[in-house]
């Protein structure tokens, strides 16, 4: 083989090595990232608190769930009220 091809392949190699990581990092994250939420519900039904609420504090804000959950308790998520 030529020196040329064997870096090419190593390149290639690489590459798929950086790509697979990428991804089984961003799997792990993903679920860490819900056992996290589910633990902190299953504290908050246990507290008393609403877990709607705790659900709505791991979400973006363009979660229509959480969105539709803040109108209904009158709340918002800006800039806080000025104070009188």
């Amino acid at each position: 083989m030529s020196d040329l091809r064997k870096d090419i392949i190593g390149i290639i190699i690489a590459t798929a090595i950086v790509f697979i990581t990428a991804i089984i990092s961003i799997t792990v994250y993903n679920v860490n990232d819900r056992a996290l939420m589910s633990k902190n519900i299953d504290a908050a039904i246990a507290k008393g608190v609403d877990p709607v609420a705790v659900r709505c504090s791991f979400v973006q804000q363009t979660d229509t769930i959480c969105v539709a959950y803040a109108a209904a308790q009158g709340s918002h998520t800006g800039s806080p009220s000025p104070k009188k």
